[in-house]
């Protein structure tokens, strides 16, 4: 049994059309989408995309995915309240692009999903850590602060995303293992995914970025332009972002980027 761990796509559709070529050629069964497939520039057609895979996939939600499904339900939650004016204008944007069909969709993702693998064994896949999706680990948080975050975990592998930068390490004899990003990478240009049965291989998928920019440049989205040029083309060093997560603590405050 193969399982492809699709992360933090952030609607980046040319990124995730590059990903599922790969995934085909490699005869996966199963995808899981680790949330915060949106928002971004794309966020319609990456949805409909996963979910008219030929390959099935299950979903889990991101901290992005859902404050897009509290913004189209009508709800303003605490992030959005407090957040700057850069940060909800994607959320909005992206609200607006989706119609019901894709609202009853993420409203039924689940915080977490358990996979029992036949080599690998049992499998938690989380976006960001199995309490929230919101928390961060990288590959610099200490032990005893994994310990905390992935609290009482009955799995032997923890599949999760959210900093965008993969790492695989263990803690307490729990194996951790980032995705990466598909669609807004720290570290290095690509698309960065998880290829699982019966280890784990931690996948970078090239694809064309040049017209990706292109593409996501031609949408209303209102970080067009910064997202193909500072995320496409040029993404941050993951030691920039490393230190930018040092800096606001263990939580990513914009849903647009985490």
């Amino acid at each position: 049994m193969r399982i492809a761990a699709l992360y933090d796509i952030h609607g980046n559709l040319p990124a995730l059309e590059a990903v599922l070529d790969e995934v085909h050629r490699e005869g996966v069964d199963e995808i899981v989408a680790g949330g915060d497939v949106v928002p971004g520039p794309m966020p319609r057609e990456a949805i409909d995309l996963l979910a008219e895979s030929t390959i099935p996939v299950r979903f889990i939600h991101g901290n992005g995915d859902r404050e897009v499904l509290a913004f189209m339900s009508g709800l303003r939650t605490d992030w959005y309240r407090g957040a700057r004016r850069e940060w909800r204008e994607p959320i909005e944007w992206t609200a607006q692009q989706l119609d019901p069909r894709h609202q009853q969709l993420m409203a039924a993702w689940p915080l977490t999903r358990r996979i029992d693998h036949p080599a690998a064994g049992s499998i938690l896949f989380c976006h960001a850590t199995p309490q929230n999706d919101t928390d961060c680990v990288t590959r610099v948080t200490s032990d005893e602060q994994v310990v905390r975050l992935l609290g009482q975990v009955e799995a032997r592998l923890v599949v999760c995303g959210h900093t965008h930068m993969q790492f695989d390490r263990t803690v307490n004899g729990i194996r951790v293992v980032n995705a990466g990003s598909v669609g807004m990478p720290f570290g290095g240009s690509g698309a960065y995914w998880l290829l699982l049965g019966p280890d784990v291989q931690r996948r970078r998928t090239p694809y064309d970025l040049a017209d990706a920019a292109r593409r996501i440049r031609a949408t209303t989205y209102p970080d067009a332009e910064a997202f193909a040029t500072r995320h496409v083309l040029n993404p941050p060093s993951a030691e920039e972002m490393l230190a930018v997560f040092s800096a606001r603590g263990i939580s990513l405050r914009s849903p647009a980027a985490g």
